[in-house]
């Protein structure tokens, strides 16, 4: 599966953004998909991870009540809803799908998209 990550830009704290990933092949519903960050200056880490269903989600303690995860198996899309934006969340966001949510949280996913910017000014 190849993945596309858009959505990012530049925003003031206290904002909303939605970012979104285009996945291509027919076997989206397969996987299992996340979004994972890079601030500068430090490691990738976990945002969100979703089930292959839908049905489930997890999330990062620092964004739990603020973004939310979801997908859409029609237009093989996911959507990360990001609100009360602060600007610790400034990083590189990259979608990623892989074979479980488990290996997703883990930052082991088998596909990565290429990123996408998320500024926040304080």
């Amino acid at each position: 599966v190849q993945l596309q990550a858009f959505g990012g830009g530049l925003l003031q704290a206290g904002g909303f953004l939605r970012l979104s990933c285009a996945a291509s092949g027919r076997t989206f519903s397969s996987y299992a998909m996340g979004w994972s960050r890079q601030a500068p200056g430090k490691e990738r880490e976990f945002v969100a991870a979703i089930s292959r269903s839908g049905s489930s989600s997890f999330y990062a303690d620092s964004v739990q009540g603020r973004f939310t995860i979801s997908r859409d198996h029609a237009k093989k899309m996911v959507y990360l809803q990001m609100n009360s934006l602060k600007p610790e969340d400034t990083a590189v966001y990259y979608c990623a799908a892989g074979d479980a949510t488990s290996t997703v949280v883990a930052g082991n996913s088998d596909y990565w998209g290429q990123g996408t910017l998320v500024t926040v000014s304080s």
